[in-house]
């Protein structure tokens, strides 16, 4: 396995997103300052002669690949077809690009979402495609569960250093808040905010808040993909979690007490729950040698802080 040093070349795709930018925060407060990234005004991922001429002009030596088009269930139920081609253009143009440049690393980042609705929990990274897809995000998890495809048999056939993650839920510094696009807790966040500032009685939920969901702050996500960067090199995926879930329900409290909210919560049960439970099994980036830092009412109260002063 090449090692990454400080000086070597890094190309962060997605640099601006919730994870993109933590993993540039990490990278950096470790000491690496030789980055590079474009601006989609800049470059457009979705265009495959764009990005080889970025990968010919630039040479990076290693690629974080965490540019995706995401949403929660709305967005993905209103705009699949908008979700299965941005996501599959950027996985099939950043890899190929980075063997085509002979990049010496990539790391590719799926999702937990991409997994099975009813698979067995803890979820495995071997019940990958081995039952349906949750029907509200397939079309973003069948983008998703190519590029994986895609690393594995580049791999394979080229013997490219590409790895694949599959982080949990994430939240964190730059998360997106639009009602619309949001995931559960940014959403939940500006929810719960906005009713104590208008100093409403109720805040309306989707489902029953039953469904269970594991949540990682993602600084803690960069920190553990500069781990495997360095200490990884197989082809299964990584599951990259906390090995801890909440009810949506319960999850919904902790963000009222932060808030400070002080009305009801109210379940809109016309509204679908998605799948029941997500909870990954981390034994084995546990036995690697990584382990997460930051509980979950510490990161929302990080999460909240921010948020307040945007």
């Amino acid at each position: 396995m090449d090692d990454m040093n400080k000086n070597s070349k890094i190309y962060v795709a997605g640099h601006t997103g919730l994870v993109g930018s933590a993993i540039v925060r990490c990278l950096q407060n470790n000491g690496y300052n030789n980055l590079i990234f474009r601006d989609i005004k800049d470059l457009d991922l979705r265009r495959q002669q764009e990005v080889e001429v970025f990968f010919t002009q630039e040479q990076p030596e290693y690629v974080f690949l965490s540019a995706a088009k995401v949403g929660g269930i709305l967005a993905n139920n209103t705009y699949p077809a908008q979700f299965i081609y941005d996501n599959l253009m950027i996985a099939a143009n950043i890899i190929h690009s980075a063997y085509l440049s002979k990049v010496k690393k990539l790391l590719f980042l799926g999702s937990s979402c991409i997994y099975p609705k009813m698979a067995a929990q803890p979820i495995k990274e071997e019940y990958l495609l081995t039952g349906s897809l949750e029907p509200t995000n397939e079309a973003y998890a069948i983008a998703k569960i190519t590029g994986l495809e895609l690393c594995k048999f580049y791999r394979r056939e080229y013997d490219c250093d590409f790895i694949s993650a599959m982080p949990t839920n994430l939240y964190g510094i730059n998360d997106n808040f639009d009602l619309e696009t949001s995931h559960v807790l940014p959403a939940l966040i500006r929810k719960f905010h906005e009713a104590k500032i208008n100093e409403k009685e109720e805040v309306v939920l989707w489902g029953t808040g039953t469904p269970k969901r594991e949540f990682l702050y993602v600084d803690d996500l960069a920190d553990a993909l500069l781990f495997l960067m360095q200490h990884y090199a197989g082809e299964e995926p990584v599951n990259i979690g906390t090995g801890e879930d909440v009810a949506i329900g319960e999850l919904a409290y902790i963000i009222k007490e932060i808030t400070g909210f002080t009305g009801n919560i109210v379940y809109d049960t016309t509204k679908p729950d998605g799948t029941p439970r997500k909870w990954l099994d981390v034994t084995k980036i546990h036995n690697l040698g990584w382990k997460h830092k930051t509980e979950l009412t510490e990161g929302i109260g990080k999460v909240y802080e921010w948020y307040q002063n945007l």
